[in-house]
């Protein structure tokens, strides 16, 4: 059986992109990446991780992520600084879900700072 492909939209396999972020074996080294391995955790229902990735100051206690809801596919739209040298960042992007069997998609405008030396999600811009 082939690898299962990440669902971040990067050619390489879960195991070997995104999978590696939320086992704790890699830490993002930008902005995007980070975006990328969120909604892959928003895909393969990794709470843990989302939270982890959650700047403190407005982190929830816990997500409750909806099971009716499948994300497919994802759409980067535009980044702005969030490379490795600098310390915040923002991503533009398109996530396209199904819920119920229906098609839908949600856009945001994200940002995203460094906390410690890793990347975390700061809210919307």
């Amino acid at each position: 059986m082939p690898p299962r492909m990440c669902p971040c939209g990067l050619p390489a396999s879960y195991h070997d992109c995104c999978g590696r972020l939320h086992r704790g074996e890699a830490t993002a080294t930008t902005a995007e990446q980070l975006m990328r391995s969120r909604f892959s955790a928003f895909s393969v229902g990794d709470e843990a991780y989302l939270l982890r990735t959650w700047h403190p100051s407005d982190r929830p206690r816990r997500l409750g992520l909806d099971k009716r809801v499948t994300w497919v596919r994802l759409e980067v739209l535009e980044t702005s600084g969030g490379s490795v040298v600098h310390t915040e960042g923002t991503v533009r992007f398109r996530a396209h879900y199904t819920e119920r069997g229906r098609p839908g998609h949600m856009e945001e405008h994200s940002r995203f700072v460094r906390l410690d030396g890793r990347w975390v999600y700061a809210g919307v811009v």
